[in-house]
């Protein structure tokens, strides 16, 4: 495998994750964190994090509505629920000390 084919591979992959996420609305960002320990909020930071480092003028909303399909805060409003207290106590659990 080539250094490109890598690349284009890695791409399509994490095309095909941001895909997936958009379309399961069902899956509560906590509940991301409590069984995977990141969530759609951490994978914009890190799109925003490698734009940053190529010199790719991006903002923090720009790249969470990359990976949100909309803006964050209409995801927020349609999406959202309010987490239960068993989610904030495994979350509570699973942050490394």
């Amino acid at each position: 495998m080539t250094e490109q084919q890598r690349l284009e591979l890695e791409a399509a992959a994490f095309r095909r994750l941001v895909s997936h996420l958009q379309t399961r609305t069902d899956v509560q960002n906590i509940d991301l964190m409590n069984l995977a320990g990141f969530c759609r909020n951490c994978l914009s930071k890190w799109y925003k994090a490698a734009a940053d480092e190529q010199q790719v003028e991006l903002s923090q909303e720009q790249a969470r509505e990359l990976i949100y399909g909309m803006p964050y805060e209409q995801w927020k409003a349609q999406y959202q629920r309010e987490a239960s207290s068993e989610q904030l106590a495994a979350f509570a659990q699973s942050k490394p000390e």
